[in-house]
Order: C-alpha cells, then structure tokens, then sequence
C-alpha cells in the first residue's frame, strides 16, 4: 500500500455524514443534538444508559469520541458501527464489568483532524513545519469535554465522578485525543483506551513522505516523554490491527511502546495488543471492544 492509499483512507475517515436518529437494541439511548458550548462549535452528544440504569445507583462513565459512529450503523457515514450497546449491555448481564454509563461526543467532519490531533506536540516540531492553514483545536475541545460535558453529564445522571471512574475511549484520530486527554487531565480521567491510534499523524492534502511521518510521530513521541501521567498511576490501553491504514503502524507502535516501558508502565495498568488480520474499521473494534473496556472497568481488576 502507498503512502496516496494511506491518505485517501485517512481523509474517508474524516468526513462523516450527519447524525440521524438513533436506534439501540440494549439499554437506552439519550440524545442531545448539537449541545451547546462557549468552547466549540455544538454537536451531537449521545448518552447510552444500561437497560437497569437507576438514579438510586451510581455508575462509571465512558467518554468516546466519534460518537455517531457508535451506536447505530444504520446512522452513519458507511454503514458499520462499534456495537457499543451490544458489547456492553452483554458484559453487564454476564456481571464482566462495573455499571457503567457511555458519552458519546460526536464529531464535526471538517474540524475532526483538528480537534483530535495532541496540540501542544507541535512545540516540538522544528521551526517551519507547522502548516498555516491548519486551526488545531484539541486544547479547546478537551477543554468543552472537562468543563462542559462531564459537569453537564455529572449533573443529570447518577455518576460516580471520581478519577477512577472517570475513562476517555478512541480509535484512530479518536485514539491520539484519548492519549493527550490523559496527558493532559489526569486528574479528571483514570484511563484511556487507545484503539489503531493514528501515529502516522498524516497532516495535509499533500502525498505526506515517510521523512515528514516521521518528523511528526517524533515531535508526538517526545511530547508524550515528558507529559505522561506518573508510571501505572493510570489505566493506559493500546492497540493495533495489521490490515488497511492499521498496516502502516507497527513501527510507529512498537517505539511508543519502548517508550511506554522506558517510563517504567508495565502490566496491569498499561498494555499493548495486537490483532492479526483486523483492519482500520468499526467492525473489526466492535469485535474486541470487550478487551480496553473490561481492561478499564473490569470487575476483576
């Protein structure tokens, strides 16, 4: 596959038809369409509560990112969907993981890259390689995430707001927001959970060469190695698939695990998998969002 192919995928992913309404077959769906916020552009947020929820309980929270594509394939840009209701519904019927309640923050197409790339790593690129005609906006929208949703969500649902229970949840682009976030407020969320986290960080409609990839996955590398919350004092999960975009992160993942190691992470509060044959795609995450979730929320850890 070509460094063109690499971009082509990426920029399909990045353009993400408009929410419709949402159907789920376990638990409840709460929609609020185009939430406001003094920090962003609205969108859609979805609130997924477990068939059982009652405000008498008090329940772990999940925040995911690209959250149309959550919930319903019959709603989104390709027809495919994470199956999150299915997922967790059956884990929580089978008593595998806490009672639990999952934030859906959908994006907006135009301004996914934006919003999702680990803003402050550009401080460690070189003089001139920061595109002008790029707004990055992921200090902004961690900040709509900490101060405007989890206190909204806080608010209307029986949460249990502390940090260890408290999880941010990506794949793709959604992966590198999910890690910053936990670089960034550690002291709001408890875990990640990183799925074919985007470390080629692709940039711009131009053919990006293997130099430039470079460039930018060690600008987010040396980011990373010095704002990483202390070793295993959070829950950290990553992991890859080896077909389509995913094929092109093996290299990349293997010196983020280095790194990983070298600041003393290790198992159980951090751990990297990998998955032979699964592709860059809802389906094949739905098929193993049982791991980073019981990893996360398990009631055996």
């Amino acid at each position: 596959m070509k460094i063109r192919t690499l971009f082509v995928l990426f920029i399909l992913l990045g353009h993400q038809w408009s929410v419709a309404q949402q159907t789920v077959s376990s638990g409840k769906l709460v929609e609020y369409p185009l939430f406001k916020s003094a920090i962003v552009a609205p969108r859609d947020v979805f609130v997924w509560l477990p068939s059982d929820y009652s405000p008498e309980n008090r329940y772990d929270v999940v925040y995911m990112h690209d959250g149309q594509m959550l919930f319903d394939a019959a709603s989104t840009w390709n027809k495919v969907e994470w199956g999150v209701d299915e997922v967790l519904g059956e884990l929580l019927e089978e008593e595998k993981i806490r009672p639990c309640i999952v934030v859906g923050i959908a994006n907006i197409a135009q301004s996914r890259y934006e919003d999702y790339f680990p803003q402050k790593a550009l401080k460690y690129l070189p003089n001139g390689n920061i595109p002008e005609n790029i707004h990055f906006n992921a200090d902004n929208y961690l900040r709509f995430l900490v101060e405007e949703v989890k206190p909204f969500i806080d608010k209307e649902y029986s949460t249990n707001k502390g940090v260890e229970h408290t999880f941010v949840m990506g794949s793709s682009m959604g992966g590198l927001i999910s890690l910053y976030a936990i670089c960034e407020y550690p002291e709001i969320f408890g875990g990640a959970a990183c799925l074919s986290t985007h470390l080629t960080m692709i940039i711009s409609s131009t053919q990006p060469t293997k130099e430039q990839t470079d460039l930018w996955f060690s600008a987010f590398e040396s980011y990373l190695a010095d704002h990483l919350p202390k070793a295993n004092s959070r829950l950290i999960y990553m992991d890859r698939g080896d077909a389509t975009l995913d094929a092109f992160y093996p290299p990349y993942q293997d010196k983020l695990d280095k790194l990983m190691k070298e600041k003393g992470w290790a198992k159980p509060m951090w751990i990297s998998k990998v998955f032979p044959g699964a592709a860059h795609i809802e389906t094949d995450w739905m098929k193993r969002l049982e791991y980073p979730v019981k990893f996360l929320i398990g009631t055996e850890r």
